[in-house]
């Protein structure tokens, strides 16, 4: 086994112990029994002793966290330069020539150094002003896919960008209380993260460290060498293509391709020599190397008309500004609106109805208002929630003004439950999203759960709101009929009762037989008689159903739906499997109704592969996504929905 290998294992292993332990000390289900767990702990301890690397987070290191009065700062020993950018792909092409060189994506998050010495992790210093950089040593320590020690028992120094991807991000996010400010992007919240006093705090954030480069080590001709060597030391390294002068151009199309995808933040993609004495020849100037060079997409700029700005209320009670112009093209895609974000930045721009503006896609994603041609300055803060009507109140923290509604029970403030209840594992309305969701909770057309299964009777409102035309109202109607067939499963998790997510909503129903007025009316003796309940939820549920309120809301609700009854297979021939299913699918609609049959059957649909997946489904075996890596990485079967379809057929596996 290579050290690829080993250390994908060393993760899953981590992973599995720690969740196992969280789950005992907390007193919930025990996962695992205790001999199982030092199986596992041995099994980890020799992988660790035998390759030389221990990972973050290991629990066979002894977890300290550190809390510190201030970051101190110390000097780098090699100066950070910047790196020489380009907008133009034939620039960077004619730039690097006949020359090989490493194409990756330039992570925007924040760059760090670290040091080893002995084969341990001694130091780790933010990039800072490139001369003087902040140690952050502890923080370093909790980055979840860091190697704190490896094989190498020489010094090396190495960079890296410390990142947050974005599926994290967004569950960092949703984790905060209604009353507390969302972040607004992954880059923001690693570097705070990074930067954080007390390294508990870092711990909590999943910060992932992704090196691009070596600074000092054992010597290496290339870079492409440096960067494989890195790999097998334990680091996650950044992805990168081999190329030269004449394969640039369609490289970065390439990129360009994956970025909506990655998971991870990048603004731009870097060039590197990859002859190392070469590059080094080349010397650098007073403010870039001359090895490398850095390619930003060239922001494609549409000058519009401004119509109106919208103030959009959140869950969180801020009140933010929404740019509405008239539709341009932009990378691609029409694009009316863009957020202004605070109030700060609306009257830097100057803004007034019937400005002209231009608009861009920030790192050809995100639309932005570059510049007012105008300069009206007519726009006004309201002094009304434009949800509730209740008065508004305008702050002004650190220089940075923000509007706030302050009413408690202003509808805006529960989107998040809305949210859940048209989600797939819940009701399962195709094609509303959040947005969607606030929009219509502006407009006042939806202020309980049942007013969802109502939009159909407001057409005209709807119709004439931006975005929305005959079609797109079609779908949502639709969406919303076919969505009144539901299980009682699915509505007990739509409900957003503490505790009861998508397992044990399943469990309640399933002891109830899908008896939705035998589930309202249990106790907690009943509810804590269920095998995986216990009495933390069993208190929560009851106090949910007996609060009048919430009942008369679920009431309303139930009277919109049709819940079936699941037929169970009445077979167990998947009992003991642990399925993951990516891709495409073809004889089933989607994988919530593959997902169905497999848990009828005993088995079990995970949603990432690890040493416990029995099987990972995928139509397309030959795909180099990352759960068919991962899936080969551990030795895991992929297989395609055809197999599957066959085992159902015959109940068994053959």
């Amino acid at each position: 086994m290579n050290k690829i290998d080993v250390k994908a294992e060393m993760l899953d292993l981590i992973e599995r112990l720690n969740e196992a332990s969280r789950a005992y000390y907390q007193g919930t289900k025990e996962l695992i029994s205790n001999l199982e767990y030092d199986e596992l702990y041995d099994r980890l301890e020799a992988l660790e002793k035998n390759s030389g690397i221990i990972m973050a987070g290991s629990p066979t290191q002894k977890v300290g966290y550190e809390v510190i009065s201030a970051l101190p700062k110390e000097e780098h020993e090699h100066p950070m330069l910047s790196l020489d950018k380009t907008k133009d792909r034939d620039t960077l092409a004619s730039w690097l020539g006949s020359h090989r060189g490493l194409l990756s994506w330039k992570l925007d998050g924040l760059t760090v150094v670290l040091r080893y010495e002995g084969g341990k992790l001694t130091k780790a210093l933010t990039r800072g002003n490139g001369i003087i950089g902040e140690v952050i040593t502890g923080n370093a320590r909790t980055f979840i896919n860091l190697p704190l020690s490896i094989p190498y028992m020489g010094n090396l120094v190495l960079r890296g960008e410390a990142i947050i991807t974005y599926e994290d991000f967004r569950k960092i996010n949703e984790s905060l209380p209604d009353n507390e400010e969302h972040y607004k992007n992954p880059r923001n919240l690693c570097s705070g993260s990074v930067r954080q006093l007390n390294s508990e705090i870092t711990a909590q954030r999943r910060v992932r460290f992704i090196a691009f480069g070596m600074v000092s080590g054992p010597e290496f001709d290339l870079r492409s060498e440096e960067m494989d060597w890195l790999d097998s030391q334990g680091f996650e390294t950044v992805e990168r293509k081999s190329l030269i002068g004449d394969e640039v151009v369609k490289a970065i199309s390439e990129y360009e391709n994956k970025v909506a995808d990655n998971p991870y933040p990048s603004d731009g993609l870097v060039v590197v020599l990859d002859d190392k004495a070469y590059g080094k020849s080349l010397g650098a100037t007073a403010k870039f190397p001359r090895d490398a060079m850095a390619f930003k997409w060239r922001d494609q700029i549409a000058e519009t008309t401004l119509k109106e700005i919208l103030w959009s209320a959140s869950r969180t009670g801020l009140i933010n500004p929404i740019a509405i112009f008239e539709p341009v093209s932009l990378e691609g895609t029409e694009v009316s609106r863009a957020s202004l974000h605070n109030v700060s930045i609306m009257k830097a721009l100057k803004l007034g109805v019937g400005d002209k503006i231009t608009v861009y896609k920030a790192n050809m994603i995100i639309p932005q208002v570059s510049e007012n041609l105008s300069k009206s300055n007519t726009a006004e803060i309201p002094e009304e929630c434009p949800v509730c009507s209740s008065k508004t109140l305008l702050r002004n923290d650190n220089g940075v003004m923000t509007l706030h509604c302050l009413n408690d029970e202003c509808p805006a403030k529960s989107v998040k439950r809305f949210t859940l209840l048209t989600g797939r594992n819940a009701l399962d309305i195709d094609g509303v999203s959040e947005a969607t969701l606030e929009r219509f909770i502006d407009e006042g057309l939806v202020k309980e759960p049942a007013d969802i299964f109502s939009l159909s009777s407001q057409k005209e409102k709807i119709t004439s709101m931006e975005g929305f035309g005959e079609k797109s109202f079609e779908n949502l109607v639709n969406s919303i009929e076919k969505a009144r067939k539901t299980t009682a499963a699915k509505l007990l998790y739509a409900l957003g009762i503490p505790g009861v997510g998508v397992a044990n909503a399943k469990l309640i129903a399933k002891a109830c037989e899908d008896d939705w007025d035998r589930i309202i009316s249990l106790s907690e003796d009943e509810i804590q008689s269920i095998e995986g309940v216990g009495p933390v939820i069993a208190r929560d549920f009851v106090a949910y159903f007996r609060n009048p309120a919430k009942l008369d809301e679920v009431n309303n609700l139930r009277r919109e739906l049709d819940i079936e009854k699941r037929k169970g297979s009445g077979e167990n021939y998947f009992v003991g499997l642990t399925f993951v299913i990516t891709g495409k699918l073809e004889t089933f609609q989607n994988r919530d109704e593959l997902k169905a049959v497999i848990e009828d059957a005993g088995g079990k649909v995970s949603g990432s592969v690890s040493s416990r997946t029995s099987y990972l489904i995928n139509n397309d075996l030959t795909s180099m996504s990352g759960k068919n890596k991962r899936a080969k990485e551990l030795g895991v079967n992929i297989v395609d929905e055809a197999t599957v379809v066959s085992w159902i057929k015959n109940k068994k596996v053959l």
